[in-house]
């Protein structure tokens, strides 16, 4: 309706879930997460398998435990902050998060500056960089305190949320990395970039370095219609998530594979599995191995469907495979 805001859980659990998401992937998560826990204190009340469960696929697993406790933190307060500040002292609420949150849901006039507003303002304002990591750093800085005058200025009966979603939508849909449709702009006329007649050249970031591989070796136990999985540790890496038993993922060779192997059993190759994290690409060559009722391993036997719905994705690939699946 005219002039009610949106709810303020929904804008905080779908910001959590775009983080570093394309939102195609994320909305039948969204939409699932709401049916299921409509409100914060629900979701507060939900057992820690139950949520890592409905994340599985999303990736970024330290999301969902932050997303657990600032659920579980939020319902104890009563209700979410409402300012950029308050918000940002939540769990896994950082700068951009508070500040969209708190445009959106509140009204507050600050600048969210996702990826699609950062390249509306630096075109706007032809802000570039000399391409180096601190060229960059400078240009972010720039390119969030003109952002930032923008909303200062907005006149009274202008909503920041709108204002915030509207840019949004424009880098998002006009406003493209390669191909800007100045054409059809609201902002051409005042686009700095346009008018020097390259506005896709802006931004000008910084190379990305080089993604490093690692490699381990996944063994995935089979007992009838289960398979064995372990939890790791919880924090780090897929904190708190179930997976294969596996070795450490190292740099170069992985030495003495078998002494990780859960339990004695005629191990075999099945073949590998491959999945990008964002500092790294992992290979796994993945072991199958069924396992006798005297075999005793540490860890879980989880019925093999169960199993596939509650593991993240490098998992989840390394039990198909070795499933056959």
């Amino acid at each position: 309706m005219r002039g009610e805001r949106p709810d303020p859980y929904r804008v905080w659990l779908s910001e959590i879930m775009l983080q570093q998401t394309v939102a195609a992937h994320v909305a039948p998560y969204f939409q699932r997460f709401v049916e299921r826990w409509p409100k914060v204190e629900a979701l507060a009340d939900a057992g820690w398998d139950e949520v890592s469960a409905a994340w599985a696929g999303l990736g970024y697993y330290s999301r969902a435990r932050n997303l657990h406790a600032c659920a579980k933190l939020v319902a104890a307060q009563g209700g979410f902050p409402q300012d950029r500040d308050g918000l940002k002292a939540l769990p896994g609420v950082g700068p951009y998060t508070s500040a969209a949150i708190a445009a959106i849901a509140f009204g507050e006039k600050v600048a969210p500056v996702d990826g699609n507003i950062e390249r509306v303002v630096s075109r706007l304002f032809a802000i570039g960089s000399d391409g180096t990591q601190a060229g960059w750093r400078a240009a972010k800085k720039e390119i969030a305190g003109r952002a930032q005058e923008m909303f200062d200025a907005l006149p009274d009966g202008i909503d920041a949320g709108d204002t915030a979603q509207a840019l949004m939508d424009l880098g998002q849909g006009v406003c493209k990395p390669k191909t800007p449709l100045c054409d059809v702009c609201p902002l051409a006329d005042w686009c700095a970039g346009r008018a020097e007649g390259a506005p896709e050249r802006y931004p000008v970031k910084a190379a990305k370095a080089e993604r490093p591989e690692r490699v381990g070796v996944a063994f995935v136990g089979v007992r009838g219609d289960e398979v064995l999985l372990v939890r790791r540790p919880e924090r780090g890496l897929l904190g708190g998530m179930l997976m294969p038993p596996s070795t450490e993922w190292v740099e170069g060779e992985v030495a003495g594979a078998m002494a990780a192997a859960p339990f004695d059993g005629a191990w075999e190759r099945v073949g590998e599995v491959r999945h990008v994290f964002t500092h790294f690409s992992l290979k796994l060559d993945v072991m199958r191995a069924e396992a006798g009722a005297s075999d005793a391993a540490d860890g879980e036997w989880v019925e093999a469907r169960a199993a596939r719905a509650a593991l993240p994705s490098v998992g989840r690939k390394a039990v198909a495979l070795a499933l056959g699946d």
